[in-house]
């Protein structure tokens, strides 16, 4: 079979490398769909849920802090949004590096880098993300003053804040070796979305937990960077992956050593029992496995470790949730 090279469209019907497979998703929808649902990442899920899991942190410690479990309101509202934003986020990073994109193997099919679809066509699919996006935040900042529904406007202000380093990082690994960081600012932020929903402030828990997932999401985007070490090194693209070299293992163990210590600091703050503490246990635990066997030079096995970070961060947030369900029971 002819192998499609970096100036000819792939099939609009192609998984990309990196996607589910088999994706039902893709074979559902008319193929008129299919580069609009690659363009939001929805067939490589793994994206929404990492977004998403700073967020569940966050109310499930709020919960934890007043004796109640997580607000699933909340919690609902946060799915819906981080699976707009992760595509409203993931259209803007390819829209700005369409032609690095066409570069990479593993990304030269995508639709922006492979011509499947116009700049035009995704801003316009950006903007339709961004209004769901809003509307969610929206319904996050919704308050009763009494008998009537006002906006908690500090919730709002939070929630756009976000927008800023959003904006920024596609242009952080043309700078810096060290975009996961500007990564983990972006995708954190859910550790103060969390908090801020749903007691309509913040305080130190929130900035902890926070802080927590910044590291996180260091140490795993490495991980993930790890699949386009060699051509990053080609086209000049600069990452963490490329910076810690052999010193891979010590440097995503130092950033995931750093995600525990807050995250204790965060639970200990919020008077966290023993079903939190267990929950950490289950996150530590996760995080030693995936450094006991990650290796350079095996990008399938990236991937595997990359995408095993939702699992980690769903023990986290069980252990979370229990605690708070616990203290209200008693």
């Amino acid at each position: 079979m002819r192998q499609t090279d970096a100036r000819t469209p792939a099939s609009s019907t192609s998984p990309l490398p990196d996607a589910v497979a088999p994706n039902i998703l893709l074979r559902a929808l008319p193929t008129s769909w299919t580069p609009y649902v690659q363009l939001a990442r929805i067939d490589r899920p793994i994206g929404w849920w990492l977004l998403l899991l700073p967020c569940w942190w966050s109310d499930a410690l709020a919960g934890v802090a007043q004796g109640r479990g997580p607000n699933w309101l909340n919690i609902a509202l946060f799915l819906v949004g981080a699976i707009a934003m992760r595509g409203a986020g993931s259209t803007w990073n390819d829209l700005i590096d369409r032609k690095i994109d066409a570069q990479v193997e593993r990304t030269r099919h995508r639709p922006l880098a492979s011509g499947r679809i116009r700049p035009k066509q995704a801003l316009a699919f950006l903007v339709a993300q961004s209004l769901v996006g809003a509307l969610v935040l929206l319904l996050l900042s919704l308050r009763w003053s009494g008998a009537e529904l006002a906006i908690d406007w500090f919730v709002i202000a939070v929630g756009l804040a976000s927008l800023l380093v959003v904006a920024i990082y596609p242009f952080a690994k043309r700078f810096t070796f060290w975009p996961q960081a500007v990564l983990g600012l972006a995708f954190a932020w859910g550790g103060l979305m969390g908090w801020a929903a749903s007691l309509g402030s913040l305080a130190a828990p929130a900035y902890l937990i926070y802080a927590s997932a910044i590291f996180w999401t260091i140490g795993y985007d490495t991980i993930y960077a790890l699949q386009d070490a060699r051509d990053d090194a080609i086209v000049g693209v600069r990452s963490t992956a490329r910076l810690f070299g052999d010193n891979l293992r010590l440097g995503v163990g130092v950033f995931y050593a750093l995600a525990v210590i807050t995250a204790a600091a965060a639970i200990a703050l919020a008077g966290g029992g023993w079903f939190a503490w267990a929950g950490l246990a289950g996150f530590i635990a996760h995080l030693v496995w995936q450094l006991a066997i990650v290796r350079i030079g095996d990008p399938p096995l990236a991937l595997r470790l990359f995408r095993a970070n939702r699992d980690a961060g769903l023990i986290l947030f069980a252990g979370l949730a229990f605690d708070g369900l616990l203290k209200h029971l008693t």
